[in-house]
């Protein structure tokens, strides 16, 4: 019987953790609410975000007629997520934290906690798909492609994929809206939260500034002459273009100036005017890489990825080599970023799994 299974929800304070209980409980489930608090420093406004969050989640269990509970990872989401954060940063890389935070701890401590209340299974308001067959977990792309979180969650192990429930799997982010507004949940109308996992939105150079002080340099073009100053090379990103304050230079073209390179060693910034054909690589190798449901039979295939969220699929050949994955793009990708997530996908919408992406070939 359903009413024996119990499931414990991370509920975040937002609607779509909210729907996701609501969906839960009206299946036949016993369902409890547990709020993670993962940081405890106020942001730049003096505000407590999480303080805000869990007294959502209070109001929606309790309209739920639900028990919730409220857990403090700060401590493990320092140690396994924000450590690696910032040692990524100052190597000069783009790390993405999400991806971390869903490996190390909302299916990680969590995890573990959910099964010491009893948990047969823990659920998320991540829009994805798990699929079980013949005793293997496949992570599928959710039915809303907008709203898709695979590529955040490539890193999960067939154990971690077992225990989950992702009720969203098959509904579009709109229905979501419609569901909480007809069940008068409280926090119906509540934005999508945005930014770090579990930090939020910020003043993102200035929050880094305060953990990874740097000096300032020149910003340099391939030609090694010096077209303005930077405030710190590991606050930008390959690829940027806003924030650069470069004004018009003599005898330039006219076009934006973009991110091609950070020189960390010599604190130099290296950039072009217009997209130069540096901004596009071939292929990229990629380390530290996650097989789902397991590693392919065949070292050699085409395949599809994805280099950051939100971005189409693009095809794909992959090698897998030694110890490392290489995987070439039919077509140059522009601003393949190292520290960030290479995903792959097969034609019927399975996640393959994922690695980081640790360098760029030209």
């Amino acid at each position: 019987m359903k009413n024996k299974i119990k499931v414990v929800v991370g509920m975040s304070g937002g609607v779509d953790s909210a729907v996701s209980a609501l969906l839960l409980k009206q299946q036949g489930y016993d369902v409890i609410g547990l709020f993670m608090n993962n940081w405890e420093e106020k942001d730049e406004n003096g505000v407590c975000t999480a303080t805000e969050d869990y007294e959502d989640v209070k109001r929606v269990c309790s309209s739920l007629n639900i028990p919730y509970y409220s857990v403090n990872f700060s401590k493990q989401y320092y140690d396994r997520v924000f450590t690696t954060f910032l040692e990524e940063y100052q190597k000069g890389r783009t790390p993405n934290p999400d991806v971390l935070c869903n490996r190390e701890i909302k299916f990680g401590p969590f995890l573990e906690y959910a099964e010491m209340l009893g948990a047969d299974f823990i659920a998320t308001g991540h829009y994805c798909k798990v699929v079980e067959k013949n005793g293997l977990y496949y992570l599928k792309k959710a039915k809303d492609k907008s709203k898709d979180q695979s590529y955040f969650l490539n890193q999960l192990n067939q154990y971690q994929l077992s225990k989950v429930i992702f009720p969203l799997a098959d509904i579009e982010k709109t229905e979501v809206r419609k569901i909480a507004l007809q069940n008068q949940l409280e926090n119906a109308k509540k934005k999508d939260s945005t930014g770090i996992c579990f930090i939020g939105e910020r003043n993102f150079k200035k929050f880094l500034q305060s953990y990874l002080p740097a000096k300032k340099g020149n910003i340099v073009d391939l030609n090694g002459n010096v077209v303005g100053t930077h405030d710190g090379v590991l606050y930008y990103t390959l690829g940027q273009r806003r924030g650069l304050n470069i004004g018009g230079l003599k005898g330039g073209n006219g076009k934006s100036w973009f991110v091609l390179d950070k020189d960390v060693k010599n604190n130099l910034l290296i950039v072009s005017q217009g997209e130069d054909e540096k901004l596009f690589s071939s292929s990229l190798i990629a380390v530290d890489f996650n097989w789902i449901p397991n590693i392919p039979e065949q070292n050699e295939f085409d395949c599809f990825a994805k280099f950051r969220y939100r971005q189409p699929d693009q095809e794909v050949k992959v090698k897998i080599l030694d110890n490392v994955v290489h995987v070439f793009f039919k077509e140059k990708q522009r601003a393949i970023t190292p520290g960030q997530y290479v995903v792959l996908y097969d034609s019927n919408e399975n996640c393959l799994g994922g690695g980081v992406i640790d360098k760029v070939i030209f």
